[in-house]
C-alpha cells in the first residue's frame, strides 16, 4: 500500500510547511503582524527566516512551541553559523543577526499570545554585528564620475541622472526612493517629502539646487514619454512606465559606479553614506544630519532635536559639495568629533540590515 504524503499546511503563497503547531502559530502571528502596522518588508522577512526555522525543527522532531527551550535555540543558532551558502561562504554576522531577529520576536509573541509560559528566546545572545568602516566611501570626485558616466542626450540618461543627483542630495535610502511620487518633490521649494520612511515615520528633507534642476527636467522632457497606460503618480518609472522594483534600482546604480571605474562595492546606500559624510567633512552639525538621514536617536550620542527645514536648508546649501555653481571651498573641518564618528557608526551599522546586500544575502541562503 503506497504512503499517503502528509498534508501540508500553507501559511501564505508558495511557504508550506508541515502541519504542526509551530506552523498554525506562526500563520497567527503574520495576521498580527499585519494588523500592527509591521511594514510588508518586515513581514516577508519574518516569513523567510520563521520557515527557515520551522522546517529546521521539523527535521528534528520539534512541532511545538513549548517544545522549543534555550538550549534548542543555541543549537540553531550554531546551525546558522557552520551554514554554508551554495558558493562555499559563511554567513556574515549581519545575516545571522538578520535570521534570528524574527525568531526573537515570534517568541515574545508566543508568550504574550499564551501559546508558552516563558520565553526561552528571552536570553539568547545575539551576534554582535559591529559596524565597519573598511568599506569603500565615495570621494566628491567619485560621486562626480558616476554622475557624469550617464548618457544626459538620451530620455533614460536624463533619468538616471536624476535619479542619482536625488540619492546623493537627500541621503534618502533605495525603498525611500522607490515610494516618491510626483507630489513628494518640490523643486521651487528644494524639498522632498519621505513619507512612512523607516519606522513609518514622515520627514522633509532638502533637495540641492542641481538635484531639483535634474528632477525638474525628468519631469518635463522625460517622465511624460515614459507614461504608459495608468499613471499611478510614482516620480521614477522604467523605460516600460512602471515602478522600479528595489533589485533593478540596486542593478542601474551598480551599473553607473562599474561604468565610472569606482572600486566600490553596494549601490544606493554609498550614496547615503557619501552625503552624510561629505557634509561633516564641510563642517555640519550632526543634529542637522541626523534629522536629514531620518534617525530618531543614536544610542551612543543621544543628541537628536528637532530642527526646522528652514534651518536644515541653509546647512545643507553650505556644506554640501553638489551645486549648479561652484564655490571657493572652505578649510578642511576639524577630525569629526564623538557625535559624528558615531553617527557614521550609525549609517555603517544601517547597511549592515537595511539596503543594497540584503536581497542578495536572502536569495543566497534561500
Amino acid at each position: 500500500m503506497r504512503r499517503r504524503k502528509p498534508r501540508q499546511t500553507r501559511t501564505g503563497r508558495g511557504w508550506d510547511l508541515p502541519p504542526c503547531a509551530l506552523a498554525h502559530a506562526l500563520a497567527e502571528f503574520l495576521d498580527w503582524s499585519g494588523a500592527a502596522a509591521i511594514s510588508p518588508r518586515t513581514i516577508q522577512q519574518r516569513k523567510r527566516a520563521l520557515r527557515r526555522f520551522i522546517l529546521w525543527a521539523d527535521e528534528r522532531g520539534l512541532g511545538k512551541p513549548s517544545e522549543v527551550t534555550l538550549p534548542i535555540l543555541e543549537r540553531y543558532q550554531r546551525h546558522l553559523y557552520h551554514y554554508r551558502k551554495p558558493d562555499g561562504a559563511p554567513l556574515t554576522f549581519g545575516s545571522q543577526y538578520t535570521e534570528l531577529v524574527p525568531v526573537r520576536s515570534f517568541f515574545k509573541w508566543l508568550v504574550r499570545s499564551r501559546y508558552i509560559l516563558y520565553n526561552p528566546a528571552a536570553e539568547l545572545v545575539m551576534p554582535k554585528v559591529m559596524p565597519s568602516f573598511s568599506g569603500y566611501v565615495l570621494s566628491v570626485a567619485d560621486v562626480e564620475a558616476i554622475l557624469n558616466a550617464t548618457d544626459t542626450t538620451t530620455l533614460l540618461g536624463v533619468r538616471d541622472r536624476a535619479i542619482l543627483e536625488t540619492l546623493y542630495s537627500s541621503a534618502i535610502r533605495r525603498s525611500e526612493l522607490l515610494h516618491l511620487t510626483v507630489f513628494d518633490v518640490d523643486v521651487r521649494r528644494g524639498s522632498l517629502l519621505v513619507r512612512e520612511g523607516k519606522g513609518r515615520k514622515d520627514r522633509l528633507v532638502p533637495l540641492g539646487e542641481r538635484a531639483c534642476a535634474w528632477v525638474e527636467k525628468y519631469l518635463l522632457d522625460v517622465r511624460p514619454e515614459l507614461v504608459a497606460g495608468h499613471d499611478a503618480g510614482i516620480l521614477f518609472l522604467t523605460q516600460f512606465g512602471e515602478p522600479f522594483h528595489d533589485y533593478s534600482i540596486g542593478e542601474l546604480v551598480k551599473r553607473y559606479i562599474g561604468r565610472a571605474g569606482v572600486a566600490a562595492k553596494g549601490a544606493c546606500h554609498l550614496f547615503r553614506h557619501a552625503c552624510a559624510t561629505h557634509m561633516l567633512e564641510n563642517g555640519a552639525d550632526t543634529r542637522y544630519i541626523q534629522a536629514m538621514l531620518g534617525h530618531s536617536n543614536l544610542s551612543t550620542t543621544q543628541i537628536y532635536t528637532h530642527v526646522a527645514l528652514t534651518k536644515l536648508k541653509e546647512i545643507h546649501t553650505a556644506t554640501h559639495p553638489a551645486r549648479l555653481e561652484r564655490t571657493p571651498r572652505a578649510a578642511p573641518a576639524a577630525a569629526p568629533d564623538q557625535a559624528a564618528r558615531s553617527l557614521l557608526a550609525a549609517l555603517a551599522a544601517e547597511a549592515v540590515h537595511d539596503d543594497d546586500d540584503g536581497h542578495d544575502r536572502e536569495r543566497n541562503h534561500q
